[in-house]
């Protein structure tokens, strides 16, 4: 088994710097998953389970836009 290192660092609001030893890279946390340039992760509401896909920058983006309406008009 390989060695893994990672650590996250907040900055406020949800966005935060994920340290590991490949480099670092910024994301964003919402109440349904996490955004980051890499891809998305959704949260399941199992401990230990999510569902993370390394889908496109602009599928990510239309995604989140689509939250924060989603949750700001509470539709």
């Amino acid at each position: 088994m390989g060695f893994r290192f990672q650590k996250r660092v907040k900055l406020g609001g949800g966005l935060g710097l994920n340290i590991s030893k490949s480099g670092i890279s910024p994301s964003f946390r919402t109440k349904i998953g996490t955004f980051s340039k890499n891809g998305y992760s959704t949260r399941t509401g199992i401990p230990g389970v999510r569902y993370q896909n390394s889908g496109c920058l602009v599928l990510i983006v239309f995604t989140g836009f689509l939250t924060f309406l989603i949750y700001t008009l509470k539709l």
